[in-house]
């Protein structure tokens, strides 16, 4: 499925930024080089997980499950342009999964674990995909089941492929019965899914040619090598996971380690065990790890760099990761529509500009713009009027053009004339503030969306669905900081009629809607009325500022 325009394709095939290999060519380059090296490894809980032994696969077995699986989804009707709609933990199959459904000419679209049958049902509708693979069972919540229920009410659905199968499948018999099957570097390689502002998720299609671009970025600027020992501590989903180390992988081989969910003293053992590299984490986790009373006994010494993410660093964390073991870092700021910055010791040497300063490309007259990032444009600009800022110490919306981007929300005109100027600048809707030296530094969210655990809430669809819970007459929803996950959901409500309202009630009443668990608020607080300015809009700050104040002093 090719959704950017011949245009494009002609522009960055042209300036080089785009080439004529898959990830499925790099893959098998990658295994007749090293055709008995250990790359994939399951996570260490895997039989607390799926019931099943932790598995640990050279590229001569990998690329034997690839391509038996996509024989196996063939038999099974899908066929190229398919979509395919996958919900599993990390495990190597999931890992395997997004080659095997790009050789048999389909596309896969990831989805979290957490999803139900909400979120399912509306990316159904949008995509029409023709199969669904999910566990039995997962959490004791049965999935499975759920993809019966899809089945009976989306009719696109053809077939619930279980994880039990696609094992079988990796099993099975070659015949060669796939190479006829042409898969072409501007075809999407994934469909993953964003939710911000908007109360329903947006797809977000991205092509190899999108995705090995990423990797030429990330190998430029973040402190990367070619055979790298890498290591995935989130779901492997999103651009966190997929963006960062997965396609990175992909392109270049080494060792890509799984882990799932995050469990801190098992994610340290594996990256002391497996020797990592590379990695990416988030503020809080790199801190917890400082922090940890056992710090002075790990043995870190293997672990090059760790790109961090989802908010700046403390100049203190990074300090201390160079001063124990000499590990550099890279500051990443990303999105799942494809745009991306990466400050790294290759061209932010000083460490202390690192933590909050991004290189500002595009701008006229830079120092900014060899090789692959040559290609990227960013300007900072007033939201208001869209005029360019330029000013050191001004505030605006980054826009974003490059290689990278998506070339539109997947079946979404509606978005995308809201997602794209004129000039196909991208809006983040990310404020960044201009800098010293030809640089940017992220500044604050636009959107009103909740991140925890690397997971993004709608303020809005949480507001809206709380609007029919009987028991409640106004509401509003922002984020409480969590050391842990970063934020989680606090709910403001105005009871109905003076009548008693819990936590428990709203979870309560959220779940039989069938929506995915990390939306669940973790708070209430009752108030009297929800503050809003003279147009109606709610005073977001105001609220924000009263949680804030209220777990300060407790």
């Amino acid at each position: 499925m090719i959704l950017a325009s011949q245009e494009m394709i002609k522009h960055w095939t042209e300036k080089g930024a785009w080439g004529h290999k898959t990830f499925i060519d790099h893959f098998r380059e990658n295994a007749a080089a090293n055709p008995d090296k250990e790359c994939l490894i399951d996570p260490l809980n895997k039989e607390a997980l799926l019931g099943l032994k932790p598995e640990r696969l050279t590229f001569r077995q990998l690329e034997r499950a690839v391509d038996a699986t996509a024989e196996g989804l063939a038999a099974r009707g899908i066929e190229k342009d398919d979509i395919v709609i996958v919900q599993l933990p990390n495990c190597w199959e999931l890992a395997m999964l997004y080659l095997a459904i790009a050789r048999a000419g389909g596309l896969i679209s990831p989805v979290p674990m957490q999803w139900r049958r909400k979120e399912l049902e509306y990316i159904l509708k949008k995509t029409g995909a023709k199969a669904y693979i999910t566990v039995r069972e997962f959490n004791t919540f049965a999935h499975a089941d759920m993809g019966v229920q899809l089945k009976s009410i989306e009719p696109s659905l053809e077939r619930i492929i279980t994880l039990d199968e696609i094992r079988e499948m990796s099993q099975g018999e070659i015949t060669g019965r796939l190479d006829s099957v042409h898969v072409d570097p501007n075809d999407v390689f994934t469909l993953c899914w964003s939710s911000g502002t908007e109360a329903e998720p947006k797809g977000c299609p991205l092509s190899h040619n999108n995705w090995l671009y990423q990797v030429s970025l990330c190998y430029e600027t973040a402190p990367i090598r070619k055979g790298d020992n890498l290591i995935t501590a989130g779901p492997l989903v999103n651009m966190a996971s997929i963006g960062t180390v997965f396609v990175e992988w992909l392109r270049y081989g080494g060792k890509f380690v799984l882990h799932h969910p995050f469990d801190g003293p098992t994610f340290i053992m594996q990256l002391i065990s497996e020797e990592i590299n590379y990695t990416l984490l988030v503020p809080a986790v790199v801190n917890g790890l400082l922090k940890h009373p056992l710090v002075d006994k790990f043995d870190l010494s293997k672990v090059n760099a760790i790109t961090i993410g989802a908010a700046p660093p403390s100049l203190w964390s990074v300090q201390e990761l160079k001063r124990r073991w000499g590990i550099e870092f890279g500051n990443i700021w990303g999105m799942n529509e494809g745009p991306a910055n990466l400050s790294g010791p290759s061209n932010m040497p000083d460490m202390e500009m690192r933590v909050d300063h991004f290189p500002h490309f595009g701008k006229p007259g830079s120092k900014w713009g060899k090789d692959a990032t040559a290609f990227l444009e960013l300007k900072v600009v007033d939201p208001a009027t869209g005029a360019e800022l330029t000013r050191e110490g001004d505030v605006g919306e980054l826009l974003y053009r490059g290689p990278n981007v998506i070339p539109g929300y997947f079946r979404s005109p509606e978005l995308n004339q809201q997602a794209f100027d004129k000039d196909g600048f991208f809006h983040t809707g990310d404020l960044f503030q201009i800098k010293d030296g030809d640089c940017i530094g992220f500044f604050d969210r636009t959107k009103d969306i909740i991140i925890r655990g690397g997971f993004n809430i709608s303020a809005q669809e949480v507001e809206n669905m709380l609007l029919g819970h009987p028991k409640i007459q106004d509401v509003a929803v922002v984020a409480m900081e969590d050391a842990i996950l970063g934020e989680k959901v606090c709910v403001y409500a105005v009871p109905r009629d003076g009548q008693p309202l819990t936590l428990e009630d709203v979870t309560t009443f959220m779940k039989e809607q069938g929506v995915a668990v990390y939306k669940l608020p973790e708070r209430l607080e009752i108030i009297d009325a929800i503050p809003r300015n003279p147009v109606g809009k709610i005073l977001k700050n105001v609220l924000r500022e009263d949680i804030r104040r209220k777990m300060k002093a407790a």
